[in-house]
């Protein structure tokens, strides 16, 4: 039988890898604000710290790979911990490339800036999104941390506003482009800004389903939100 020892280092290792997630979650948020913040503000050097802070994520998530590795190979975990080792695992993918979106949304925020635009557009609605998208987030990794799936049915339904609030902008500025065609360079950089806001949302809801099979041990990817709730049951 293991010793109690055994036992001991592995919840160890497993308390150390969520952890590590939990770092990695709360950089790439403060990523995405940031990212946001220096287009509104056109705050350029922001932007440029935001684009520079995208290794340090990119490390934390070949670190976190390396430990659920690790932990496979030696601990064998099965039940809910290898459930959980898979949830971090496709957890701390979502969050890469939520960092990456950050990073493409302070690219285009230095560009809207860096050129003589004669059009700059007002960003209440683009604001507005990237909060809605951000609380997702932040609900996500909330749910990761307590291991509580009950909030995901409420980050799904908030995908499906962040989709209507992305057609939404993406049906204004096109018309902005139509009427003025001064505006088309400026828009099709914000067109490119709303898309990486909506996959940020797509990242959330990811990542609040893998915790419903963390804790449940039921997949609900390309599931409706009724049937989400039927499991959540």
């Amino acid at each position: 039988m293991p010793s109690e020892h055994i036992y001991k280092q592995f919840d160890a290792d497993l308390e150390a890898v969520r952890a590590r997630v939990l770092e990695m979650g709360g950089m790439v948020e403060e990523q995405v604000t940031q990212a946001v913040e220096a287009l509104v503000t056109g705050d350029t050097k922001l932007a440029e710290r935001v684009i520079s802070q995208d290794h340090q994520v990119n490390a934390l998530e070949v670190a976190a790979d390396e430990a659920c590795t690790q932990i496979i190979a030696l601990r064998q975990p099965t039940a809910g911990d290898l459930r959980m080792i898979l949830t971090i695992i496709k957890t701390i993918t979502d969050l890469e490339r939520v960092g990456d979106e950050a990073s493409k949304i302070a690219r285009f925020a230095i560009r809207v800036y860096d050129h003589d635009r004669i059009v700059m557009p007002r960003y209440n609605e683009i604001k507005y999104m990237a909060g809605m998208a951000t609380k997702m987030l932040r609900e996500s990794l909330d749910a990761f941390a307590r291991l509580d799936a009950s909030g995901a049915a409420g980050v799904a339904r908030q995908d499906m506003e962040v989709d209507e609030e992305f057609h939404l902008i993406t049906r204004h500025l096109i018309t902005y482009m139509m009427e003025d065609p001064r505006t088309i360079s400026t828009f099709i950089d914000l067109l490119f800004v709303v898309k990486a806001i909506e996959r940020i949302g797509d990242h959330a809801k990811n990542m609040s389903e893998y915790v419903v099979f963390m804790v449940k041990g039921k997949d609900v990817r390309h599931t409706t939100i009724e049937e989400l709730e039927r499991q959540l049951q």
